[in-house]
């Protein structure tokens, strides 16, 4: 038997349901890269030899290169690892690779960080020269309090040219471009802002352009040569950066440009906003602005010294129909744009990475079959956490795309909503144990058809948004066969507006199976908003201010959207073969909907179900006729009577009920609650993995009438 082969399989191999497996490590390299190695060597020994004349690689691209030549000479089809020993690898450029780089099923590839060592690799470019401020002009624009704390440095003067810039973004408007941010100790500094915390209000904008507020600091803006503002002007979840005309001191009001619109407009008793790229507003430690014009970084360091870092490359690895290759083990850090891209190809894998201060993603996989990001860390990305897309909805045909036992946490720093911590689309994919929390919008979605979204946990997300969901799906028939079970949410409530939904099935979504799942302090814990076919059994609700929530929006409000031939619903509906013999076999209650009444939802099922504290269910009169409401054991004046046993970190281990007997009763089926969340893996990125449960406050409870 090869048990080199084995080893290396084995540790490739994903954990289900908590298996731990072999983690690749044990597997021999083939060659080593090091920062003091060269690209000229073999790459064969881990350190450089005695007379100097052999030893690592210098680059991962001199690893990948190596192999390439090794395949075109007829070398034998194996197994290979490469191995890159500690350090730090700054990346000008993302690296590429393609289908010469694969591996195969009996002979895949790894590059590996070296075991127990940090591996960074680095789209940034360490900043120094930090000087003393002393332009008059921009002293005087410096609030006094901290002049002589703010720093400065020359960035052309170290070869830093390229800065990038500050994009309009937001709903209706595109993802962020690729600019430089700055960096210190690993933890991403802020683009000076007025407040340095929360939003202001306004007082009118009857001429769009003028936003007249109450702040009289305004005036202090009025020699910036770039002002930005963020703003919610309407919805709670439409975000939108812009930049400035200017601002009018005399009424305190920001001046908008002609070229952006928001799409909702702007509704003055609803905006809330903020400004930022002032350099007068460095007042705060760890604030920081870039005279794009000048090439000079402004700074208030947190503390004296530390690593100040500036995001130059767009990527740090990009593939492109790559196959049987695992990325194992690095640190990915300040890059603009998304670390980890992968399109196309099949069985790839992002394992055991921390991936931290990215513009965008952490990881995309687009296309390709079989792709897994298991066990990472993703944390301060610009947009999203970890999104991954594959399957052909039209054959409904499965691409088996994997994201497992991952902690991902304060993302959407540069794109608040809609940017989930975790996404899959199409066909066929899985989230599994992962462990979501510190989000401002979205934590989950799952788009298109018979997903699986199991084990996970979700805590305090939706924290800057309202009218928003924990995982949020919506306006679409066809996106069916969509499986959430045995997951654990907990304080969620949502941030302003009309609160945080946990399960928000929006606007006539339809065919989810919501199943064994356990929701704890949560305001509104499975919200369906008029779709039919949804399944809601075997779930636990503790203290949650609403538990299930089904409307007739399709008959009200929205039947004008649910009978337009050009609306979403219906372009959706012809996009799909849903009439032919695979789609009637698999979806058979979608065959007539155009004739069953669309907008009136239907065959909705809450079973099985126990709820204690808060309301259990809020189901429109109208049509609950046509849903199935049975068996479910309630007690909303009492959350003590179902006990969520945690140990000392906090991790739920068991379900206790008042009265067992009563809950037997229902054929309730056990809830695994021990195996919900991350578990512990020698290829985790970290363990034990650090997070802080924060309380929420729910809404008050209106009295009965």
């Amino acid at each position: 038997m090869n048990y080199r082969l084995l080893a290396l399989l084995v540790g490739l191999a994903g954990g289900l349901d908590g298996v731990i497996v072999r983690p690749a490590e044990a597997v021999e390299p083939d060659l080593y890269v090091a920062t003091n190695g060269n690209d000229a060597w073999s790459g064969r020994l881990a350190a450089v030899n005695a007379d100097k004349s052999d030893g690592p690689l210098a680059t991962v691209q001199g690893a990948r290169d190596k192999l390439r030549a090794w395949r075109k000479a007829g070398g034998a089809v194996q197994p290979r690892v490469v191995q890159v020993q500690g350090g730090t690898y700054e990346l000008a450029q993302a690296l590429e690779f393609s289908a010469e780089d694969s591996g195969t099923a009996a002979a895949p590839v790894v590059y590996r960080a070296e075991p127990g060592a940090a591996v960074r690799l680095t789209g940034g470019r360490v900043v120094s020269g930090w000087r003393a401020v002393s332009d008059p002009a921009a002293l005087a624009r410096l609030s006094e309090e901290v002049r002589a704390q703010v720093q400065v440095a020359d960035l052309r003067a170290q070869g830093i040219t390229d800065f990038g810039k500050l994009s309009v973004r937001g709903f209706g408007a595109g993802n962020p471009s690729a600019e430089a941010e700055l960096f210190h100790d690993d933890a991403p500094m802020t683009l000076a802002r007025w407040p340095n915390e929360g939003f202001c209000k306004i007082k009118s904008a009857q001429d769009p352009l003028v936003v007249v507020t109450a702040v009289e600091r305004v005036g202090r803006w009025s020699q910036e040569a770039a002002p930005w503002v963020f703003a919610y002007w309407h919805h709670d979840w439409a975000e939108l950066y812009e930049p400035l005309q200017g601002v009018q001191p005399a009424s305190n009001a920001l001046l908008r440009t002609k070229s952006v619109k928001p799409v909702y407009g702007i509704t003055p008793k609803a905006a809330r906003w903020y400004a930022f790229n002032l350099l007068s507003e460095i007042d705060r430690p760890g604030e920081y602005y870039l005279d794009r014009s000048n090439g000079l970084l402004y700074f208030l360091p947190p503390h004296p010294g530390g690593r100040a870092v500036l995001s130059l490359a767009d990527a740090l690895v990009r593939a492109e129909h790559l196959a049987y290759v695992t990325f194992q083990g690095f640190v990915l850090e300040a890059c603009r744009g998304t670390a980890i891209t992968i399109k196309d190809g099949a069985q790839c894998a992002v394992v055991g990475c921390t991936i931290r201060n990215t513009g965008h993603h952490g990881v995309i996989v687009r296309g390709g079959v079989g792709h897994t990001v298991y066990g990472c860390d993703v944390s301060q990305v610009g947009t999203g956490g970890i999104a991954m897309s594959g399957g052909d909805r039209r054959t409904l045909t499965a691409a088996g795309h994997n994201a497992e036992n991952n902690q991902v946490h304060h993302f959407g720093r540069r794109a608040r909503t809609y940017q989930p911590g975790i996404r899959v689309d199409g066909v066929g994919n899985r989230i599994a144990h992962n462990l979501v929390h510190d989000g401002p919008h979205m934590a989950l979605a799952a788009g298109g058809n018979d997903h699986v979204v199991e084990f996970n946990e979700i805590h305090n997300v939706v924290e800057e948004s309202g009218d928003a969901g924990a995982y949020y799906v919506g306006r679409d028939w066809t996106q069916r066969g969509n499986v959430l079970r045995y997951n654990y949410w907990h304080q969620i409530v949502g941030g302003t507006g009309y609160g945080g939904m946990t399960i928000y099935l929006d606007d006539q979504h339809c065919g989810h199976t919501i199943q064994g799942n356990i929701f704890e302090r949560c305001s509104q814990a499975v919200f369906i908003g008029g779709g039919d076919d949804n399944i809601v059994t075997n779930n636990v609700f503790i203290g949650c201010w609403k538990a299930a929530h089904l409307d007739n929006r399709g008959m009200g409000w929205q039947k004008k959207a649910t009978d337009d031939p050009k609306g979403e619903l219906r372009s959706h509906l012809r996009s799909m073969p849903y009439t032919n013999g695979l789609w009637r076999a698999r979806y058979p209650q979608l065959v007539n909907v155009l004739e069953d009444d669309p907008g009136v939802p239907k065959r909705n099922v809450f079973a099985r179900n126990v709820s204690a504290g808060g309301v259990w269910e809020d189901i429109s009169k109208s049509i609950r006729a046509y849903q199935t409401v049975t068996n479910n054991l309630v007690f909303d004046s009492d959350p003590a009577w179902i006990t969520l046993v945690k140990d000392a970190t906090g991790r739920p281990v068991r379900l206790e009920f008042k009265d067992a007997a009563a809950v037997q009763a229902l054929a309730f089926a056990p809830v695994p609650v021990d195996k919900m969340g991350l578990y512990q893996d020698p290829r985790r990125a970290s363990w034990p993995v650090q997070h802080t449960v924060r309380p929420v406050k729910l809404p008050e409870a209106k009295p009965k009438k």
